[in-house]
């Protein structure tokens, strides 16, 4: 029996605004759109979607709805940044990552022993682990099938998890709308209703002969799916290129002092515990250092070397702090590049 969990993080681009932006918070926000020109909304946050508001709705529209609402242009390679680091918290549980896009993902901890192997828990610790280090909300869906997870992790949004047991897993697809399917899209949903299929069990109800020849493809898709069948591996599509550590603080710091001891004490020793086992086969290929300063903007510092060096790190830091001139840090990050997989191991040092 597998165990499947989705993570979906809850508005994505929009949350990482708000975050980044504080005095946007508990306001109708969408990113994307201008009140100048034509074009549509790419997400919006829980409070401008009771307004009415939706992805990929017309800005037109959308302000008609709700003509308070803020809207923020997009920051792509931010939300590549933030989805990469919410990659390296799911390399804590397991490797078996398929990314479907940077805000959502499905991971299989069938082998993962933290938690007793119980995947509720693991769930949790995932959305905890990303609200404490990143300031956003996830949701997830766990269950034995993989489709199913997709399916509940919509089920107790924002920040909720919602779990379907094996021994629940008949009970729920009987009650399961079709729509849900992925796969299912509203115009196919429609064709389905015109012949009194809504739910799971009126699927179950028919027959595999019955649903192939209206449907096609389809129908055999219908036939399994609500036959709790979804055999499909969770697909590994990309190698980590880098791990990384870094550390928001309470109150924003100005002593380079400060930010050297955390980068030795605190973020060094949990870097080379969170590095160890992708180090059994890889090389380190570069290091470098990330400070974001109090007004959000952030700058990196690498070097490329084949070795993690508290030096070169702090001479990183150095040189990073300088870009803010004077101002305050909020954050504090340092991460190592990873070289493809070898053959070989290599042993790594670490030099003090």
């Amino acid at each position: 029996m597998r165990k499947i969990i989705h993570v979906d993080m809850d508005a994505f681009y929009v949350s990482v605004e708000i975050r980044d932006n504080p005095k946007l918070a508990n306001k109708p926000v969408a990113v994307g759109g201008s009140r100048s020109s034509r074009g549509v909304l790419s997400t919006s946050n829980y409070i401008a979607r009771r307004y009415g508001v939706r992805s990929a709705m017309p800005t037109s529209v959308a302000l008609r709805k709700c003509p308070d609402l803020i809207l923020v242009p997009g920051r792509m390679e931010v939300y590549k940044s933030v989805s990469s680091q919410i990659r390296e918290i799911f390399e804590r549980y397991t490797d078996i990552i398929e990314p479907l896009s940077l805000d959502e993902a499905y991971l299989d901890v069938t082998d993962c022993k933290l938690f007793s192997g119980s995947a509720t828990l693991i769930a949790q610790d995932i959305c905890r682990s990303i609200h404490k280090e990143l300031n956003l909300t996830a949701s997830a869906g766990v269950a034995p099938i993989k489709f199913l997870a997709k399916v509940a992790s919509d089920l107790n949004k924002p920040n909720g998890v919602y779990v379907i047991p094996p021994k629940d897993v008949d009970s729920f697809i009987d009650n399961m709308e079709l729509k849900k399917i992925p796969g299912v899209g509203k115009v196919t949903n429609e064709k389905l209703l015109l012949n009194n299929l809504k739910f799971g069990r009126d699927v179950k109800a028919s027959s595999l002969e019955y649903l192939t020849s209206k449907y096609g493809k389809l129908g055999r898709l219908l036939w399994d799916r609500c036959s709790g069948s979804d055999d499909r591996p969770i697909m590994v599509s990309r190698e980590r290129k880098s791990v990384g550590v870094e550390r928001t603080f309470p109150e924003d710091i100005l002593d380079l002092s400060i930010l050297d001891d955390i980068l030795k004490n605190k973020l060094l020793p949990e870097l080379q515990k969170r590095a160890e086992k992708q180090l059994l086969d890889r090389g380190i290929s570069k290091i470098g250092v990330k400070v974001k300063f109090s007004d959000f903007h952030q700058t990196t510092k690498e070097f490329s070397t084949d070795k993690i060096d508290l030096a070169i790190l702090s001479e990183l830091l150095v040189e990073a702090f300088a870009r803010g001139n004077g101002k305050k840090v909020r954050l504090l990050g340092i991460h190592i590049g990873l070289t493809p997989n070898k053959s070989e191991t290599e042993q790594i040092s670490f030099e003090w």
